[in-house]
């Protein structure tokens, strides 16, 4: 005779979601990191200026040191880019976007504009296809 209890029929919920919470967690760490690595990787160490379009160029170093990433439990997201570095929080996505900014320099005030050498977004494309497979088969009991 078979034995067969109808709670067998149905998932745990409780398992499931604790299953899916690791795995979120887990590939979109990944996918962050990878996605950090080809932003930093792709901002050269050099004296001279990027090419509006390319990536930029790293002067100083700071620029890629300053690119983190970071899982948001609440929204089940990765957040992934630079942080803001002493007072000057609007180069960064003035690299990325380009814009205008107000400079003073010697007391003398005046705009200069930028043109586009974005890092994040061609990083984030150039990883994306990896992120299909990362989630293959990682839900797991």
């Amino acid at each position: 005779m078979i034995e067969f209890s109808v709670k067998e029929c149905f998932f745990d919920r409780a398992a499931v979601k604790n299953a899916t919470d690791r795995a979120t967690l887990s590939v979109l760490s990944k996918i962050g990191a990878y996605i950090r690595q080809a932003a930093r990787s792709s901002i050269r160490s050099r004296k001279a200026i990027s090419k509006p379009g390319s990536p930029p160029s790293s002067h100083e170093g700071s620029l890629k040191r300053l690119i983190f990433f970071s899982y948001d439990p609440a929204a089940r997201s990765v957040v992934i880019g630079p942080v803001p570095l002493h007072g000057v929080a609007e180069a960064p996505p003035l690299l990325e976007f380009g814009g205008t900014a107000r400079r003073v320099r010697r007391g003398k005030a005046r705009t200069v504009n930028y043109r586009p050498r974005p890092f994040m977004a061609p990083a984030m494309q150039q990883e994306l296809p990896k992120l299909p497979s990362m989630w293959a088969n990682s839900v797991r009991a």
